[in-house]
């Protein structure tokens, strides 16, 4: 994708390790220094006992009004406690809420945000089962450690953020909590909901940057990259959903996005996935790059079917036809003609374009064709053009049946392109094989 990360797993860096499971030690200190400082405590509850209590308690959740009526470490012997984990007993790390508190998240995109405490359940942040924290853990202790400066994502997760401040509280840490973003979330293209994987199987686009086989079902699902969409193309389509430069600008490079990016012209509200904006970026950077980066793109595809010439004609090839393009795939199918000649000839262009005498024409242009010496694209165009007026033939009828023995249909560039990046040979011979097939 061209995005470079400062550090990271592989890349190094100062604050590492890098992988959750590389740090369970620090988590676990972490939660130590909760539990030590009364802001967290053990649970021993059963998810069976769980879902008796939200049998009984309509709307039950584990908080102040309910953790003490709980199997945890406030309402047991710090014995028995200290028994059970050394028995092996799983447990669980619970935040301890405290109720009736309005807790302020600043947002850098809604601007305060106040939640009630209230509201909130003791979360789990650490499990016992597998020695790991919770999101909610490792999101701060990795920010804090890691000195991250903004905590960017999606808005689902705003109704974690005033956990996540008592959390930074609870640690000592306020001082240096991270700047938090809340980002609209991306629509389905209808705009009625949040955009699914199953969006981009129903309307055929992709939704994951490779491609996706779900190890469960064994569904595979499209990816930009197998796709044919530039990394270019991507970013700049993803980065205008939900943001504007403050301008009628769309096509930015990655260096112009981090100029112009402010948090603060990202939109509140969810923006529409709109796939065939992405399409049309996708063009556009086509037509941005050089000739010969495009070219080398398009050399796979021209082996598939068994093609192998100079990659100076590939060049020449892909400056006249990828303007006709979104996808460098979809070069064949508009310009195959130029590495294979036409076994067949389109019928509705047959009917339309070739006429009684064009066999007689097309004999004898084949013969003016072989005889010129300048066979540039001005060269060509000078003789036939002479010819035509000197025979007193029909332009359009000419250059019509001239196409179809070329092209086998009624496509293509500009007819003395065409027969220039074929050569004089080719160019004779093809027009020669369709005399033959059509008279």
């Amino acid at each position: 994708m061209g995005i470079h990360f400062d550090e990271g797993v592989s890349f190094g860096g100062g604050h590492g390790p890098y992988r959750q499971s590389e740090r369970r030690e620090i988590y676990k200190k972490y939660v130590q220094v909760l539990l030590e400082n009364g802001k967290a405590y053990i649970a021993f509850d059963t998810p069976e006992e769980l879902d008796a209590k939200r049998a009984e308690i309509a709307n039950f959740q584990y908080d102040a009004s309910t953790r003490g009526m709980m199997r945890n470490s406030l309402t047991m012997p710090k014995e028995e406690v200290d028994a059970l984990i050394a028995e092996g007993k799983q447990y669980v790390v619970r935040f301890k809420i405290e109720p009736n508190e309005d807790v302020h998240v600043n947002d850098l995109i809604r601007g305060e945000v106040i939640i009630n405490s209230s509201i909130l359940d003791d979360k789990v942040l650490y499990k016992s089962a597998d020695e790991l924290p919770t999101y909610h853990l490792a999101n701060i202790v990795d920010d804090h450690l890691m000195e991250v400066s903004h905590v960017i994502r999606g808005e689902e997760w705003l109704p974690s953020a005033p956990l996540h401040v008592l959390l930074y509280r609870a640690f000592g840490w306020e001082d240096t909590m991270p700047e938090f973003a809340h980002l609209p979330l991306l629509l389905k293209p209808e705009g009625n909901g949040k955009l699914s994987k199953r969006d981009g199987d129903r309307l055929g686009f992709p939704v994951f940057p490779l491609e996706w086989h779900d190890p469960k079902s064994g569904d595979v699902s499209s990816g930009y990259r197998e796709s044919g969409y530039l990394p270019e193309a991507v970013i700049n389509f993803l980065a205008l959903l939900g943001w504007n430069p403050g301008n009628d600008q769309e096509v930015m490079s990655m260096d112009e996005l981090i100029k112009l990016f402010d948090l603060h012209r990202c939109s509140k509200s969810g923006a529409k996935f709109d796939y065939k904006k992405g399409i049309w970026f996708n063009h556009q950077y086509i037509q941005q790059k050089p000739d010969e980066e495009i070219a080398e793109l398009f050399l796979p595809v021209l082996k598939e079917h068994g093609v192998n010439v100079p990659f100076e004609k590939v060049v020449t090839v892909v400056g006249m036809m990828k303007d006709r393009v979104s996808f460098v795939k979809e070069l064949w199918d508009v310009c195959s003609f130029f590495f294979v000649a036409p076994t067949e000839y389109d019928e509705k262009t047959v009917k339309k374009r070739w006429k009684e005498d064009s066999a007689k024409c097309m004999t004898e242009l084949a013969e003016v064709i072989a005889g010129i010496e300048d066979f540039s694209i001005e060269g060509q165009e000078k003789v036939v053009m002479d010819w035509i007026a000197e025979k007193g033939y029909h332009t359009g009828n000419i250059m019509n049946a001239f196409r179809l023995t070329l092209v086998g249909e009624g496509k293509g560039p500009h007819m003395f392109d065409i027969s220039w990046v074929l050569g004089k040979e080719e160019t004779v011979a093809r027009m020669k094989r369709a005399v033959e097939v059509l008279k």
